[in-house]
């Protein structure tokens, strides 16, 4: 269960690290935008983006999320990866770019990223559910 605590810190636009494992057993920790459905966390990315490799292979992921005006007040949300879809992605991903940017009328391909990487790049939502949650501040 995320605690209403910290709910904020999903709900806003503040940008999370994911941690997933490499085939070696390296952590890889990268920057994505997510939101929420209930006490799943939702992100995206690109079907051939190595950390979506590394979640095929181990669904086993860390995000944290901290308040930019208090780094100290975080969220850690260790979980499984128990989705990825490519049906309702570039919907889910255009969602993300009006939260992220604050801007209603914004699409990701095309006001991010050039509107041609649409054609060599396939988005997938993953949904991670929560193990283990770690709160301070």
């Amino acid at each position: 269960m995320l605690p209403r605590s910290h709910l904020d810190l999903i709900d806003s636009p503040y940008t999370a690290v994911l941690t997933t494992v490499m085939p070696d057993g390296q952590p890889q920790s990268t920057p994505v935008w997510c939101n929420r459905d209930g006490d799943d966390v939702l992100i995206n990315t690109m079907h051939s983006f190595r950390k979506a490799a590394n979640m095929r292979a181990n669904p086993r992921v860390t995000l944290l999320i901290y308040d930019p005006a208090n780094p100290m007040r975080h969220i850690e949300i260790r979980g499984l990866v128990a989705e990825m879809r490519e049906d309702g992605a570039l919907d889910h991903l255009d969602q993300l770019t009006q939260l992220y940017m604050q801007r209603p009328d914004v699409h990701f391909f095309g006001d991010c990223v050039p509107e041609s990487e649409a054609t060599t790049h396939t988005p997938i939502r993953i949904r991670i559910t929560p193990q283990r949650v770690r709160v301070e501040g």
